[in-house]
């Protein structure tokens, strides 16, 4: 299911891997991958993303074995990188969900000779061989621009972060860095809404009662926009003129698709940034590859009714 859109993805890593040589061996090659559990949209994609990469990727490669282990905490996390480590892995492919915890556990790989990638979220040091990022400050300057540019300018806004962390820094430091550029814009307010649907409504409530006057709501992040879309509506009100979120869900996306007026852009964050980081183990391990540094930036893209449909895959969870 549209694999032109993963040929995409991994095109940079044709750069270091001669467009995906195929090298002959006798010996398998050992990949796990450990994710969170789908705690909420965004990883839930992760998972989707990871399982469907796995199944594609022993069907092309049948010296590839593809082991996906997902975790509801840190610990249970832990416990399925020992198990694939007595399994034997020649790579891991790691979405830690807290650094500390598995920063330790990431060390005895590396210690074990294993190659190591890291996705998405920092350890507390950097063990790993590579690094499988979003483009956060990226991910911020775009909604920012999108959003100045759609209001010509000028407009009241209120913004909605995420858990308070770097990578919200980044995005929202980034995002009010863009919106500094339009004297005619003025941030009403910013609040976290912590990436949570429930505490996005709550939260956009809180500002439909404090705010006579709302013209644009940026909630960089889908699950979060979900939920402040729901509390507008059941409002009453009439004033915004735009929500956008961030991440790609299929939900927002298919809303820019069909060209809801209350959701006319969102941006990317990819949870198939995983499949990126599985397929440069793959690369690695099997020889494809002697050196593809030590990262990858998924960039952040802009979704318009125009593109939608290339971002829009409707059998995801996310």
């Amino acid at each position: 299911m549209k694999r032109v859109f993963i040929a995409l993805l991994f095109g940079m890593l044709c750069l270091f891997s001669g467009c995906g040589k195929k090298v002959n061996s006798p010996k398998v090659f050992r990949i796990g991958v450990s994710v969170p559990s789908q705690d909420h949209g965004w990883t839930g994609g992760v998972v989707w993303w990871a399982q469907k990469t796995a199944k594609e990727m022993m069907e092309d490669d049948s010296d590839v074995k593809v082991t996906v282990a997902t975790a509801k905490d840190a610990g249970e996390q832990v416990n399925q990188v020992e198990n694939l480590m007595v399994q034997g892995i020649d790579a891991l492919v790691i979405l830690p969900q807290e650094p500390g915890p598995l920063t330790k556990i990431c060390e005895t790989v590396k210690q074990a000779g294993v190659y190591l990638v890291v996705v998405d979220r920092n350890l507390e040091r950097p063990v790993q061989d590579l690094s499988v990022v979003g483009d956060n400050p990226g991910f911020g300057k775009a909604g920012g621009e999108t959003m100045v540019k759609f209001l010509e300018g000028k407009g009241n806004i209120v913004i909605m972060e995420g858990i308070p962390c770097q990578v919200n820094t980044d995005r929202v430091e980034a995002f009010k860095a863009e919106l500094a550029k339009a004297p005619g814009i003025k941030v009403l307010d910013s609040q976290p809404a912590y990436w949570d649907t429930e505490k996005g409504l709550k939260l956009m409530e809180n500002y439909l009662q404090k705010h006579g006057n709302i013209d644009a709501v940026w909630t960089g992040d889908d699950d979060v926009l979900v939920g402040a879309l729901k509390a507008y509506e059941e409002s009453g009100r009439k004033d915004v003129k735009c929500f956008i979120g961030g991440g790609g869900s299929k939900m927002i996306v298919k809303k820019v698709l069909d060209k809801d007026p209350l959701v006319p852009f969102d941006v990317t964050y990819p949870p198939s940034m995983i499949a990126v980081g599985m397929k440069a183990a793959s690369d690695f391990v099997r020889g494809v590859v002697a050196d593809q540094g030590k990262l990858i930036k998924v960039p952040a893209e802009v979704i318009t009714p125009e593109n939608a449909q290339k971002y829009y895959f409707p059998d995801s969870v996310y």
